[in-house]
């Protein structure tokens, strides 16, 4: 920072911080302890009226010549990030999550104690400063204080400013720290942010309403995953963290709330990847009298939507229209293979040889399908494409294709070599969705795993009568990946789901 002195307080570096913790902590509670026996409470309850950082720093902008300062009383408060100077002058760098600003502190405006106290602050101290803008002769914006608090007293250091926190493992298992030492990493869940607010925004303004659905349902279902179990003592039974949340979505068709969405937390029970955690944020939303063509032209509009709110700046084009491409004449493609001309299992599964791929001994007609669209489908498809018309065999909850026999109206949306949406023009005929549901308890007694549980309490919501209806899945978190540039899910989940240390 300009006009400061060159001497600056350091930190302990990433792999230094667990070898002097104790000598850290040590010397930060005797500083602790001396707040106290003068007096002054190093966790205050409150520090009304502080100003944003970047508030402040714009509502600055073109104003005072270096130099100069101002008449106006301010009040910011942050994590001391820097400090510089002895002697009768020191400069503080203060953070908040809007930015950073530099307050300027003299021994004739504070007093000799406070300035002591000033230069006993550590790194990673919460304060609060009062004072008055000002430029220094450098042009550096800046806070002249008379008052500075303490706001919470730091008893472990920060990472080391230079160096930021570097190891991936405990910026994943300790995020706080990586939130602390990292600006990139408060911009990324700020901009997350961002994203979900817009696409809210989106949704309320074309008449849908938000609701909210069992996450312990005492049937999981909706898609096919395996589920978490818990036990419900006050029942004694056994529930299930939600999988999905299109079949109570549904049933508020059902119940004529005509366009419902919700936005919130499923669980699944799967592996972990750069693409898989088994907690993970899903965007669902059904509309009445629409089918999955009205679907695909509004999961367009809104994730240009939310790429325009992310600021979005990559090389991937998610202006509408998207390519579509049928899934059938994708696997052709990708693998030189033409799944509706081989229907049966051992057909299928020979093609696949024929083809130098592996086959795995007990997956179905439908898991092999699959299989080749996640390995040599899914990571050619970069630019926003739909892959429409599914096999029946893959979307137990899906409505028949109203032209091509043995087909569904469902697409997925694939961005940047991953899936980030699935949707159905959806399945309202409940003799047919009980029919789909004996075929899915069959798989089941085969050793699916996956397969989707009989539900007969959906059946007798859909023999209530539901509307024609469009739906959709979008996974959030992937979404921001996309339009952060990240690769990895663990990057834009706040605190992922890790392995024992």
């Amino acid at each position: 920072m300009s006009g400061s002195d060159p001497a600056e307080v350091s930190a302990s570096t990433d792999e230094e911080v667990q070898e002097t913790a104790t000598d850290h902590l040590g010397m930060r509670r005797a500083k602790l302890d001396r707040l106290r026996a003068q007096g002054i409470e190093p966790f205050p309850h409150d520090f009304d009226g502080a100003q944003s950082i970047g508030a402040l720093r714009s509502s600055y902008e073109g104003r005072l010549d270096a130099g100069e300062e101002g008449q106006e009383r301010v009040r910011i408060a942050g994590r001391l990030a820097a400090r510089r100077g002895s002697g009768k002058a020191a400069f503080l760098d203060v953070v908040d999550r809007s930015g950073r600003l530099q307050v300027h502190a003299r021994i004739d405006l504070l007093g000799e104690d406070a300035y002591e106290r000033v230069l006993s602050l550590d790194l990673g101290d919460l304060i609060g400063v009062d004072g008055t803008m000002m430029r220094t002769r450098r042009g550096e914006l800046s806070v002249r204080t008379d008052a500075v608090t303490m706001l919470a007293k730091s008893l472990r250091p920060p990472p080391d400013k230079h160096h930021g926190l570097q190891d991936v493992e405990t910026r994943y298992r300790k995020r706080e720290l990586d939130l602390v030492a990292n600006e990139e990493t408060r911009e990324l869940f700020m901009t997350r942010a961002k994203i979900i607010a817009s696409v809210r925004k989106f949704l309320d303004e074309d008449g849908f309403i938000e609701v909210e659905t069992p996450v312990l349902q005492p049937l999981y279902g909706g898609a096919a995953a395996r589920p978490f179990t818990t036990h419900f003592n006050a029942l004694d039974s056994d529930f299930y963290l939600r999988i999905a949340t299109e079949l109570y979505l549904k049933r508020c068709i059902v119940g004529g709330l005509e366009r419902v969405y919700e936005l919130g937390k499923d669980f699944r029970n799967e592996g972990l990847s750069t693409k898989h955690n088994p907690e993970f944020t899903m965007l669902e939303w059904y509309e009445a009298h629409s089918d999955y063509e009205d679907v695909a032209a509004r999961c367009e509009r809104l994730v240009a939507t939310a790429a325009s709110a992310a600021n979005y700046s990559g090389d991937l084009d998610f202006s509408p229209p998207w390519r579509r491409l049928t899934l059938r004449q994708a696997i052709l493609d990708g693998c030189g293979i033409d799944v509706i001309e081989h229907r049966e299992r051992d057909e299928l599964a020979a093609a696949i040889k024929q083809r130098g791929f592996d086959v795995a001994p007990n997956d179905s007609w439908a898991q092999l399908v699959d299989e080749l669209l996640t390995k040599h489908v899914e990571p050619t498809l970069i630019q926003p494409t739909f892959l429409v018309d599914y096999p029946v065999e893959l979307s137990p909850f899906a409505k028949r294709h109203r032209s091509e026999p043995g087909l569904v109206e469902r697409f997925e949306a694939y961005c940047g070599g991953m899936e980030i949406a699935n949707a159905f023009s959806e399945l309202n005929d409940p003799d047919e969705q009980r029919a789909r549901f004996e075929t899915q308890r069959a798989a089941a007694a085969a050793g699916d795993d996956e397969s989707q549980p009989f539900d007969e309490s959906y059946l007798e919501a859909l023999e209530l009568g539901m509307p024609p209806t469009g739906g959709i899945g979008i996974g959030i978190d992937r979404l921001v990946m996309l339009l952060t540039g990240r690769q990895s899910i663990r990057e834009v989940v706040l605190f992922p789901a890790m392995r024992e240390a």
